[in-house]
């Protein structure tokens, strides 16, 4: 930790304060290029799917199998740092809009080692969430008769190329693709709601079971197997919001984000309300948790006990687009961050090239590539793949909150020196938010080394990826310094 807060440090004494001055505002190269294409309705969608996606489809399965109904709470309270976390990222995005976001911050406040950690936290994150969406993508598609046959590596492979085509198009493809992504998704959602609570109301069966209450308090009740399962589960609850930053990095390919991003973070809040908590407590009342598995959506497993016919195969298809959806934004995001980096210097330079519809398709194939390493993961074990990436997506996660909570405290404390203006708009009850969040976050890590298993390789991995981080610094220290000359001059 110690050698990613000194380059903030010394960035706060050697830049002088009229250099961030609000007058005089940081200028990221990589900012250059993009067109501004990303309407009101896209941003608002972007920040629905960004909530939505494969940890909540796929993932509360086989989470709710292992910790029962407390599982609503796990999402619940991640849920509220989810929110700290992306009114903070608001916060600067309202303070200098970017395409490159958190990685641009990060240069700005703690220099190019931020920068540089950041970014690649980043990329590990949305590489490993790749390979995670891909194995969802192939394991919905076994629950169709037609596709039960063919090996899993063949649908991951299929779903990564059908994305990466649509990805490469332009900014505004994007945009309409996550916007009826989104509509699906909350459509789908909305009718599970209402036709749950018509069935808990009715006390209608389903698959043998009388949904309500007893469901639950029959059952073992909140915490049938004890608090410690729960607590356990958090790591994976995370990866469930990881794409709530997305917004942030789609505001620098909007006009007028001032009034767009503050609408679209704040209805984050109750949309993870209304459809995290909501539906895993429906779930919780209409079949006892046992009945879950991490082999197939909850959502599919209640429309298949339930009995109506093809109502199964319409949401395993709503899950599918849920995939499909977050693998859309996991190579549009780390485009832009990827292109962000490389003009400072940090990335590969094909990283930072662009087709003529503004679209970094360098950084995006680059993304693309470790999802064929996992064609290749679901070849050799696909029973263990979605679960041994996600734990590896949750560290890169981890990493890229506290990332923006590091930023978001250092721009506090030069708004205190007088040095920035904080926006209207801002991060509540600062610093405590931030401090208390990386706290959280510090103990999330924690819990992962306490799960054993998978989780506490994963953790036992930290080492390695940091001194990995190193050993590529060394590696780019000359381009970095050599580009913030150019730069200077």
């Amino acid at each position: 930790m110690s050698d990613r807060t000194s380059p903030a440090a010394d960035t706060l004494s050697a830049t002088p304060p009229a250099s961030v001055a609000s007058d005089t505002p940081h200028v990221d190269a990589g900012d250059a290029g993009y067109r501004k294409d990303l309407k009101s309705r896209h941003i608002n969608m972007i920040a629905i799917g960004g909530a939505i996606g494969t940890g909540l489809f796929l993932g509360a399965g086989g989470r709710m199998a292992n910790a029962g109904p407390s599982l609503f709470i796990a999402y619940a309270v991640c849920g509220v740092f989810a929110f700290f976390v992306v009114r903070a990222l608001g916060e600067l995005v309202l303070y200098r809009p970017s395409s490159g976001a958190f990685v641009s911050y990060a240069r700005e406040f703690m220099g190019e080692k931020g920068a540089y950690t950041a970014g690649w936290l980043y990329f590990l994150n949305w590489s490993t969430t790749a390979i995670a969406d891909i194995t969802a993508a192939a394991t919905y598609a076994h629950f169709w008769a037609m596709f039960s046959d063919v090996p899993q590596w063949i649908l991951a492979l299929i779903a990564l190329a059908v994305v990466l085509a649509a990805n490469l198009i332009s900014v505004k493809y994007f945009g309409e693709m996550e916007f009826w992504f989104a509509i699906i998704k909350v459509g789908a959602l909305v009718a599970f709601m209402l036709i749950g609570i018509f069935l808990v109301v009715t006390e209608h069966e389903i698959g043998g079971h009388t949904p309500g209450l007893a469901t639950i308090t029959d059952n073992g009740g909140i915490f049938p197997s004890g608090v410690m399962p729960m607590l356990l589960l958090v790591q994976g609850v995370v990866f469930a919001y990881a794409s709530v930053e997305l917004c942030g990095v789609a505001a620098g390919e909007t006009e007028n984000p001032e009034k767009i991003m503050p609408k679209a973070i704040n209805s984050i809040m109750w949309r993870v309300g209304l459809f995290y908590v909501g539906s895993v407590v429906l779930l919780a009342l209409l079949l006892p948790y046992t009945a879950y598995s991490g082999d197939q959506s909850p959502f599919v497993t209640v429309f298949d006990k339930l009995g109506i016919p093809g109502g199964a195969g319409v949401m395993n298809l709503v899950v599918l687009t849920a995939a499909l959806s977050s693998l859309n934004s996991g190579l549009y995001s780390t485009g832009r961050i990827l292109r962000s980096m490389s003009l400072a210097g940090s990335a590969p330079k094909f990283t930072g090239v662009m087709n003529k519809g503004g679209v970094p398709y360098g950084g995006i194939l680059l993304t693309a590539g470790f999802g064929v390493l996992g064609v290749v993961l679901n070849f050799l074990m696909p029973g263990e793949a979605f679960e041994l990436v996600l734990n590896f997506a949750s560290i890169g996660i981890l990493g890229t909150w506290a990332m923006i909570m590091v930023c978001s405290l250092l721009f506090y404390r030069r708004s205190k020196e007088g040095r920035v203006t904080r926006p209207s708009y801002n991060l509540p009850w600062a610093p405590y938010t931030q401090i208390v969040t990386l706290g959280f976050l510090a103990s999330v890590v924690v819990l992962m080394w306490m799960d054993g298993g998978i989780g506490r390789t994963t953790v036992a991995c930290l080492p390695l990826i940091a001194v990995m981080l190193v050993a590529g610094w060394f590696l780019v220290r000359k381009r970095v310094r050599a580009t913030e000359a150019s730069h200077k001059d």
